[in-house]
Order: C-alpha cells, then sequence, then structure tokens
C-alpha cells in the first residue's frame, strides 16, 4: 500500500515519476485566468486564520457543507472562524474521492507543512498550526504567490473598473510577479438583466461616450479596450449559457439595443441576436488587438432562488448545462473567420459531454499566428478533478495536438489554490507516463521533456505573448 499523499502521489510508473520529478514539478506557473483580488496582492494582506484564506469565498467548499448537512450559519452565516473550520474539517473527511481532498492537503502540505490528515479528531492541531504559520512574514500574500513559483497572474476585471490595484501593483519594484488585468466584459453584453441599463449608465459615465445605441456601446468599450491594453491586458473572458449564432442586421439589433434602454421585454430570440452581434465585435476587435479571446459556457446559474434572494450570486448554485450546439459555435467561428478576423480563442465547456464536439471544431479553424491558435480549455470548474482532467486530455490527444496545450489555471479566488497547477501535472504526468510504459509513444525524453514542460508552462507563455 502506498503512502498516503507521498511524493509520488498519483505517480504510479518509473516514467511517470521522472517526468513529474525532472520536468515538471519545478516548472514556474503562468495563472492566466483567476478571480483573486488585485487590492490584495497590493496590500500585501496577511489573513488572520486559515478559515479566511479556504472557507472565505470557496463556494466548492460551500456546496460540500450543505452535502453534508452542515446549516448555513457555519458556511456564510455568523459562526466564528474556529467554528466554520471545524464544520469544515468534518466535511472533509467524509469527501472522499472528492478533489477536495487532494486539495487541501496538497495546501496543507506545500504552505503549513502538514503531511496528516485533516478530520474532525485532528481539526484543532491542524487550526493551531496554520495560524501560527500564517502569521509569520513569509505568509503574505505576496510571499505565498513567490513561493508558489507564479510568474504571472491574469485577473478578471469589469470594462468600467479603473485598475488602481494594478497600477500600483506595476509601480512597485519590490513585487516581481505580473498581475495584468483580464477584460471581462459580460455586464455590457447581458441586456436581459434588470441591472443593465444602470450599468450602461456607469459605462458611459467612466468611457465618456454617452450610450444610446449599440454604435455608441461599442465605441464606450473600445475606449475602455485601449485602457485596458495601455495596462498590459491582452486576454478576455466571456461567460456564455452557451456559444450562440443568431445573425441579424445592424438596423435589427439597433432596435433590440433600444428596446432594452427603454426598458421594454426582450424575446429570447432577440437576446441571442443581440449576444451574437456583441460577441462578433468583440472577437473582431480581439483580433485587431491581438488578444485572446476565452469563452466559458455550459453553466446554469443561479438555480436556488431562495438561497439566490438570502445570498446572491456565486455561492454555490450553480449545475451543468447540457444545452450547447456545436452547429452555432462552428458557425459562430465561422462567421469571424470568413473575413480573417479570428482571434486566438481557448473554449472551456463545463458539460464533459462537449470534450469531443469542441476537439472537432478546433482543427476546423486553426491558424500559423499560433500553434494551437483554437484551444479546447482545461477542465473546468466541477471537471478539474482527476476524471474530469483525464478526460479532457484524452479527449484532446486523441483529435487534437496535446503537445500544444496552453495546461492548466487556478480559475479560483484563493491564494493556496496555485497547488491544482501540481495536481495537474502529476495527472498529466502519470497519463504520458503510462502511453510510454505501454510502448505507444517512445520513450525519448528529449521529446518528453518539451512536451511536459510546454504543457507545465512554456506554451501559455508563447500562447499568450507573455514578455517573461
Amino acid at each position: 500500500m502506498k503512502n498516503f499523499m507521498d511524493k509520488d502521489f498519483l505517480l504510479s510508473t518509473e516514467t511517470s515519476q521522472k517526468l513529474f520529478h525532472e520536468y515538471a514539478e519545478h516548472m514556474p506557473i503562468v495563472d492566466y485566468h483567476c478571480h483573486i483580488n488585485p487590492q490584495e496582492i497590493a496590500e500585501d494582506k496577511k489573513f488572520d486564520n486559515i478559515t479566511q484564506v479556504w472557507l472565505g469565498g470557496d463556494h466548492y467548499k460551500w456546496r460540500q457543507m450543505r452535502s453534508n448537512g452542515v446549516d448555513e450559519y457555519y458556511i456564510t452565516g455568523e459562526a466564528t472562524d474556529w467554528e466554520k473550520f471545524e464544520k469544515w474539517a468534518e466535511t472533509l473527511e467524509m469527501a472522499i474521492g472528492n478533489p477536495l481532498y487532494h486539495w487541501s492537503h496538497l495546501e496543507l502540505q506545500r504552505y503549513f507543512g502538514y503531511t496528516g490528515h485533516l478530520s474532525k479528531e485532528t481539526a484543532e492541531e491542524v487550526w493551531n498550526l496554520c495560524n501560527e504559520k500564517l502569521q509569520q512574514d513569509d505568509m503574505t500574500v505576496r510571499n505565498i504567490i513567490r513561493k508558489s513559483k507564479v510568474k504571472l497572474i491574469c485577473t478578471t476585471d469589469d470594462p468600467v473598473d479603473d485598475l488602481k490595484w494594478h497600477k500600483i501593483i506595476a509601480e512597485d519594484d519590490t513585487f516581481n510577479v505580473q498581475v495584468l488585468p483580464a477584460w471581462r466584459p459580460d455586464k455590457a453584453m447581458n441586456l436581459e438583466k434588470p441591472d443593465y441599463v444602470d450599468y450602461i449608465k456607469t459605462l458611459s459615465d467612466v468611457s465618456g461616450v454617452e450610450v444610446k445605441s449599440f454604435t455608441d456601446l461599442k465605441e464606450a468599450l473600445l475606449k475602455r479596450i485601449e485602457f485596458f491594453d495601455s495596462m498590459g491586458c491582452s486576454v478576455s473572458d466571456h461567460a456564455l449559457e452557451y456559444i450562440m449564432y443568431a445573425p441579424a442586421s445592424e438596423e435589427k439589433i439597433e432596435e433590440i439595443f433600444k428596446k432594452s434602454l427603454n426598458k421594454e421585454a426582450i424575446t429570447r430570440e432577440e437576446e441571442m441576436m443581440f449576444k451574437t452581434a456583441f460577441m462578433q465585435f468583440a472577437g473582431k476587435t480581439y483580433h485587431k488587438k491581438n488578444w485572446v479571446m476565452q469563452i466559458h459556457y455550459g453553466c446554469k446559474r443561479d438555480n436556488n432562488k431562495l438561497m439566490y434572494d438570502r445570498l446572491g450570486p456565486d455561492t454555490g448554485y450553480d449545475c451543468i448545462n447540457n444545452y450547447a450546439p456545436s452547429a452555432e459555435t462552428a458557425d459562430f467561428l465561422n462567421s469571424l473567420i470568413a473575413t480573417d478576423e479570428l482571434p486566438k480563442t481557448i473554449l472551456y465547456s463545463l458539460n464533459p459531454n462537449d470534450n469531443e464536439a469542441i476537439g472537432t471544431i478546433l482543427g476546423c479553424f486553426q491558424g500559423t499566428e499560433a500553434a494551437g491558435k483554437i484551444q479546447q480549455g482545461s477542465a473546468w470548474w466541477f471537471n478539474d478533478h482527476k476524471q474530469g482532467m483525464i478526460n479532457q486530455l484524452t479527449s484532446l490527444a486523441n483529435l487534437g495536438l496535446l503537445g500544444n496545450f496552453i495546461g492548466m489555471l487556478t480559475d479560483s479566488r484563493s491564494f493556496l489554490s496555485y497547488t491544482r497547477h501540481e495536481y495537474f501535472r502529476r495527472i498529466l504526468c502519470e497519463m504520458i507516463g503510462e502511453w510510454v510504459e505501454n510502448g505507444e509513444y517512445p520513450a525519448d525524453y528529449k521529446v518528453l521533456e518539451k512536451i511536459v514542460s510546454g504543457i507545465s508552462y512554456h506554451n501559455a507563455v508563447k500562447y499568450f505573448g507573455f514578455d517573461l
């Protein structure tokens, strides 16, 4: 029997162990998509206790606590931080097979030197150990980032953001990790939302363009794109229900937009028409700027109305949506490549059943601008567990060129989540090692090093054009 999460955790062959320990383990990290707060980096925040790091905004953990029958008082309520941590420890011991079990213990090992296992019985021991460690100067936010070997971080930022904290970080020569904004214009697109008109007013104020038409909206967004570009942004991100393609005339789009500004009802068909036009404008603009377009889709959000009314969005009540017509995805990409205006694009579906469809779509739209110009993004959200990663990597290998894959991202709000890159790299090396051991690929370690180090780090640096 193997020891619990030892140095060869998830690595069952000599080849996989060699690939990980010699090539992947010590590679730096490029975190090209996350949700961490740049203010906390700028201020070099120090956390008071492990609950603040682990449970403050982690709806992954909140979902599991609810599944364990824990009262909301101990999850998002007014319970003390110790009480919340204790309930999490009681939950974690039941989470056999869940990625949170592995992630949590990798974080305890790498950042706190704890090699035991967290449970109800060990909760107080771990609580005291972690809290004592968190008071040390090497556990501030910036030092956690440094010791994680992170070279660059892309946050997630709205077009109306002033990027104040990014500017402060960039001007601070004591911190050598790049923290760049990433453009997330969902609020400018989602005209079906009840607060859309208020958002457009804010965008008008910030951009200096009075938005009264779709033409005005595009002008306002272009001004903000120029500002983001001046701050080092080269990555966009869109959260869609699915990638739609419902083309309409310019006159029709203007009509729909004006209805929205007048707070008139918008039909589902009109919503899809507007969003198609919005995404076409976005894609063509990114192509001109040489930005990367990320599209995350396949999620149905805010399903529990009772809890949404109580807690709001991003609190653990989302699920996989199985409606994502691949024909519309292909037609949307085709509408951009028809005029040679398709940017580098990364597609992520929350539904693992979409892996093969994405894999075949990629091959239709590749180009010479980058190896793997159109990418399938890493296993996302409900799929970034062991089996989900295996499925995504296998599908990509079967249908595309795995060696050009740009690898892992955290997609997290926690500064301890960088161990997810280690988790991913171990799974990657185990898969490749097994293929070599089975005689499915030669034991050519010069090429294997290129593949493993590329997927771990180098491919993303080259693909995004980061200056590292």
